[in-house]
């Protein structure tokens, strides 16, 4: 019996210490990333069924995130995503984001910053306004 015990007291050790340190490694790599930048989100929620003005916020969005943003793209401190509303995974974000329809939103930290009416109203008839709009949001977000 207490053979028993003491192995199960070892084995519980080892458990234990392995389980801190691979979090303790993890939890320095997030840490230390996020001390020297800020990430950017930026949202495109939209429904299954869209007009051409929504795929067109949706891709000057991300056409304009490839020009401008190339490399921050690459080192995911920006990254885009898009979220169809009519798709069961996505309530919890929208609920988080506070997203009810088709919107556009740029996320740093707490800040939010929803230029859809912009998007909207440039992204076909005024492609490179709303590429402007974007960089002028986005850049002093990246300088914090």
């Amino acid at each position: 019996m207490k053979s028993l015990v003491l192995k199960f007291s070892i084995i519980a050790i080892l458990f234990s210490g392995i389980v801190c340190n691979s979090t303790h490694g993890k939890e320095r790599k997030t840490t230390n990333k996020f001390l020297n930048q800020v990430k950017v989100e930026i949202y495109y929620f939209h429904y299954t069924r869209r007009c051409v003005t929504c795929m067109a916020v949706e891709n000057v969005t991300k056409e304009a995130l490839e020009e401008i943003y190339t490399s921050q793209l690459k080192n995911e401190d920006i990254v885009f995503k898009t979220i169809n509303l009519d798709e069961a995974d996505s309530e919890e974000i929208a609920e988080k984001l506070n997203v009810s329809g088709q919107t556009l939103l740029i996320v740093a930290g707490d800040k939010k910053e929803n230029i859809t009416t912009d998007a909207f109203l440039n992204a076909r008839s005024h492609p490179d306004k709303l590429k402007d709009i974007l960089k002028s949001k986005i850049d002093p977000l990246l300088e914090k």
